[in-house]
């Protein structure tokens, strides 16, 4: 993957989104990746920081990647040391923080 093309994928992360698998193949997310990453999640209706919406619509499952999954692989292409990424900060929106911050500063 060229660095223009990571850089344009990870501005997208934000740490809060799934990324249905058409989706990521639309984005040219390599296979791979895909493969390793794609998890099945389930909707808690508690709140809406639970709830997984598709199309603005709320789903009881979804298959795809996690942004934040996403944003770490990304990182180890374009050479940020994503595991004291991971040590340091907690929430998944951190994380994608953090690496896009590093991205920039380096």
């Amino acid at each position: 993957m060229n660095r223009s093309h990571a850089l344009m994928l990870l501005s997208e992360c934000t740490g809060d989104d799934i990324w249905s698998i058409p989706y990521c193949q639309q984005r040219l997310v390599p296979q791979s990746w895909i493969d390793q990453c794609r998890d099945g999640y389930e909707s808690g209706f508690n709140s809406t920081q639970e709830t997984i919406y598709y199309h603005n619509k709320p789903v009881n499952q979804f298959e795809g990647i996690r942004d934040v999954d996403l944003a770490c692989k990304l990182g180890v292409v374009l050479g940020i040391d994503v595991s004291s990424i991971l040590a340091r900060h907690r929430s998944r929106r951190d994380v994608v923080l953090a690496i896009q911050e590093a991205v920039e500063e380096d």
